[in-house]
């Protein structure tokens, strides 16, 4: 199961918040606590976090309603988006729009200082190696953001990167991912937000 962290002030303001380590706002705190209530009864063997705070403090919740084991992993942070962090879309267009048109349009093109679409997956797919190698035949939950989550479904879809532009994820929002010991993965639910109603 991937569940998306709760609310920040920077979701609000639809900045660009990778490594940007923000706290949630009250009602981020309440997203968390909701998809905790739901996934209390989900039998979670193991919660794997980002390290970013607002990750962490939705995995915190979620832990307190059951008693899975929290891990945090490193592979499952959102993307480093460089120059670009803090900044809103428009402003970055306004800034740097020939390299917003290239990063748009190749996944392996970083923002100034940042990290590209291509090497977030090759971390992002080097945590999920470690965590079906580590919890086989086990429920896992991935408490992480919008880029790692884009990229397991594109993955586990075998789609184009360029999938990941045509996907919206809401905050606190839960996708589920079945992996399998061949190597498939089957797309159960995506960007579920039935406990936040």
């Amino acid at each position: 199961m991937l569940l998306r962290h709760g609310q920040t002030l920077m979701s609000v303001e639809k900045r660009y918040a990778g490594i940007s380590d923000v706290p949630m706002t009250d009602v981020g705190l309440r997203q968390a606590d909701a998809a905790a209530k739901r996934l209390a009864s989900a039998e979670l063997d193991v919660i794997v976090a980002s390290p970013l705070l607002r990750a962490r403090q939705t995995a915190d919740a979620v832990a307190s309603s059951c008693v899975a084991e929290l891990v945090i992993d490193e592979g499952f942070r959102e993307t480093d988006f460089g120059a670009w962090e803090g900044l809103t879309f428009a402003e970055v267009r306004d800034r740097w729009p020939a390299e917003l048109d290239a990063w748009l349009a190749d996944p392996s093109v970083a923002p100034p200082s940042g990290e590209s679409f291509s090497a977030v997956q090759s971390r992002v797919s080097a945590a999920l190696a470690r965590a079906l190698a580590a919890y086989p035949l086990r429920r896992v939950l991935v408490v992480s953001h919008v880029t790692p989550i884009k990229t397991l479904i594109t993955t586990a879809l075998g789609a184009p990167p360029a999938a990941m532009y045509r996907m919206h994820l809401d905050v606190a929002a839960l996708s589920e991912i079945d992996y399998y010991a061949d190597g498939a993965a089957v797309l159960r639910s995506f960007n579920d937000t039935a406990h936040l109603a």
